[in-house]
């Protein structure tokens, strides 16, 4: 066995592409090597925005050798009736190189086949690995490609060296017109030239001699130490942000740490506007006091040495103080239009092709808001939501939200303080563009929890009228965190009917000529309910229950949980075995009924007692139901068990007068009904 090292050389990748990319290039090998049966020890990955690298301890040099049976045509058809070789036969062993004591009998499928025993010398790796490294090099998949050249070859940037390594044996791999050597490159400034890598374990220790922390864990664990020590130094903290640290660790190859400032006037700004600017477009860590506070300062993280920092210093402090006195010229000029006069000019701005202008989505929002007000009993707080639906975009068209895209909604509620507005419309122009993703915090106020969700509804209907329905992993109108938005509100305390919501927000499309076929409407709401299970699923719950819970076609998705809650309790009760065991007994039968009606005029006495009995059943399940009582629900089935069994000693569903038999399937059916109120029993798992 000997160590192996593939790594590939880029010019510098987008600092999002290195980890998923270097995800999805070992998983692909390792799998690659799982199907050519070579076995192997630990897999390490290492990555820089100018490489990506796979270590594989201890891989098998040879696949192991294999005895196959190869099957051959059937006895009959290899064999006359006197046992002798058939010339199908004989092409068979012909085919396989191999004499007829070679064959021996085996059954398939019912009926005997002639096999043979065929042993495959196992391959050296090197030859193996060569041609399933090309391949996979070359069909590897970035978030974004760009073409190179006259080749066929796409990927994120130009692909400039391969260094791939069996122990010391070079694997001459051929990408377009790059050939695999065991040179590498370390930091385009400080290291002295090209790098020799003599075997897979001088990897590490190589790069670092040319400047080069390869090793992800370890970078990201200097950069972390050396801001927290700056920070120190500084009698400042930084406030740990996991996705800029992600970020900037795959921006650099030889990470080292400086602390700049800029003018304390500055600090007039809105924070979210200094922090934004300093995170978003510089890449810096924000200096904070001990109460987090912005102080006049920042860190940020140089790839190189610390050689002419000074310099480096005062270079990123000029950036930054560009940006910054822009950042002020826009939030002062932006004061000086209300934002009530923005919103006309949202008539320019496209939503989309098909649904309008942003001012004709802010027209519906406000429709579908008045609507919502009325659905979730906020009426008293009704002059402020409307407020705030008709200011919910008017900061788009700020030159502050220009320049930074992620403050809409935040300048919106700074501006609307600053004008007067009330604090409940300003904070509910905020939160109306909660959650922003899995996790985010929901809107808080009557204004931000309805014109959030009219945002959202009036998204997810406008792109499912025009047909725009996200297809497997292709989402480009972002419509799943839109229902997730949705979702996660609405389990928050809000109980909607989806379908009603979804009526109300078409109606008003309608006006702008807009339809939403019937079908369209299924999709939306089965859309919903596959938010609303993953949801359920993330929280613990069985997928079968959740199953049978969504097959019940309520669409009151604060009810669905609660029943799924309830049903997930009652599962580890003694009762819970009477409910299945009446469902099943009334659904094997109940099916075979459709388009029977009831006739009490055939009833027997057995009939009678079994309808009483159903009939209060019932009307305890309605009770229950109404009062969102779903454990009770639950406890009423598994009591109904009782008189199913009674049911089915006394008489003969089957029985042979039609009349009879038919009127029982009946009942048998209304009985199912109850059931089916609650969900699709069918869909639960019972180890029995």
């Amino acid at each position: 066995m000997q160590d192996f090292l593939l790594e590939l050389g880029f010019e510098e990748l987008p600092a999002r592409f290195v980890q998923s990319t270097l995800n999805a290039l070992s998983q692909t090998i390792q799998a690659g090597l799982e199907k050519e049966r070579l076995a192997h020890g630990e897999v390490s990955l290492y990555g820089t925005p100018r490489r990506l690298a796979v270590l594989i301890k201890d891989l098998q040099l040879q696949q192991e050798d294999q005895v196959l049976e190869v099957k051959g045509p059937p006895k009959n058809i290899a064999y006359d009736t006197e046992g002798q070789l058939t010339k199908a036969g004989q092409g068979f062993l012909r085919s396989q190189g191999v004499e007829a004591d070679a064959v021996f009998i085996k059954e398939f499928q019912g009926a005997d086949y002639v096999y043979i025993k065929k042993e495959v010398k196992g391959k050296q790796t090197s030859a193996l690995i060569k041609p399933l490294l090309e391949d996979i090099i070359a069909n590897l998949h970035f978030p974004k490609n760009m073409r190179w050249g006259d080749y066929d070859l796409r990927f994120a940037r130009p692909l400039r060296w391969i260094v791939c390594l069996l122990g010391e044996e070079v694997i001459p791999l051929e990408v377009g017109p790059v050939r695999a050597d065991r040179i590498t490159f370390g930091h385009r400034q400080l290291s002295q030239g090209p790098i020799v890598v003599s075997k897979p374990a001088d990897y590490l220790p190589s790069l670092k001699d040319g400047y080069v922390l390869a090793d992800m864990t370890e970078r990201k664990e200097l950069i972390r130490r050396q801001i927290v020590e700056l920070a120190k130094e500084k009698n400042a903290v930084v406030t740990e942000d996991g996705d800029l640290l992600d970020e900037v660790l795959n921006l650099v190859e030889y990470p080292t740490a400086f602390c700049g400032r800029f003018a304390e006037e500055y600090l007039e700004l809105p924070s979210e506007v200094l922090e934004m600017t300093m995170k978003s477009h510089q890449r810096y860590f924000p200096l904070e006091d001990g109460d987090g506070g912005l102080l006049p300062g920042f860190i940020g993280i140089r790839n190189g040495a610390d050689n002419h920092l000074e310099t480096v210093i005062a270079g990123n402090e000029k950036v930054l103080s560009a940006r910054l006195a822009d950042a002020r010229f826009f939030y002062d000029e932006d004061q000086n239009t209300p934002l009530a006069d923005n919103v006309a000019k949202l008539e320019n701005v496209v939503f989309q092709e098909g649904l309008g202008s942003m001012g004709d989505k802010v027209a519906r929002i406000e429709a579908i808001s008045a609507g919502l007000t009325r659905l979730l009993g906020f009426s008293q707080h009704t002059e402020a939501i409307l407020r705030t639906a008709k200011l919910s975009k008017a900061d788009l068209v700020t030159q502050m939200v220009n320049e930074f895209p992620e403050l809409q909604g935040v300048m919106g509620e700074k501006y609307a303080l600053l004008q007067g507005e009330e604090p409940d419309v300003a904070v509910g122009i905020r939160e109306h563009y909660l959650p922003r993703f899995a996790g985010d915090d929901l809107p808080q106020t009557p204004a931000g929890i309805v014109v959030s969700l009219a945002d959202k509804f009036d998204t997810l209907v406008g792109y499912f009228a025009l047909g725009k329905i996200p297809t497997g992993s292709q989402d480009p109108f972002a419509l799943r965190r839109q229902a997730q938005g949705v979702v996660q509100i609405l389990l928050n305390g809000q109980c909607l009917a989806l379908g009603s919501v979804i009526d109300l927000v078409g109606a008003e499309y309608a006006k702008f000529g807009v339809q939403l076929s019937e079908e369209a409407k299924m999709e939306l709401l089965e859309f919903f309910r596959a938010r609303l299970r993953v949801l359920l699923l993330d929280q613990g719950y069985a997928y079968d229950l959740v199953d049978a819970v969504l097959a019940s076609g309520e669409d009151r998705l604060s009810e669905l949980q609660k029943r799924v809650k309830s049903l997930a309790e009652f599962r580890v009760t003694p009762q819970f075995d009477n409910l299945i065991t009446g469902f099943d007994r009334v659904e094997n039968l109940a099916r075979k009924a459709e388009g029977t009606e009831l006739n009490q005029a055939v009833m027997q006495a057995a009939d009678q007692e079994f309808y009483q009995a159903m009939t209060e059943i019932k009307g305890r399940c309605e009770a229950k139901m109404a009062e969102g009582d779903y454990s009770g629900y639950l406890r009423a089935l598994a009591d109904f068990r009782a008189p199913i069994d009674r049911f089915f000693t006394d008489v003969m569903i089957m029985d042979e007068d039609l009349q009879i038999r038919s009127n029982r399937l009946a009942l048998l059916q209304a009985a199912l009904a109850l059931y089916a109120a609650y969900g699709d029993f069918k869909q639960i798992v019972v180890n029995r």
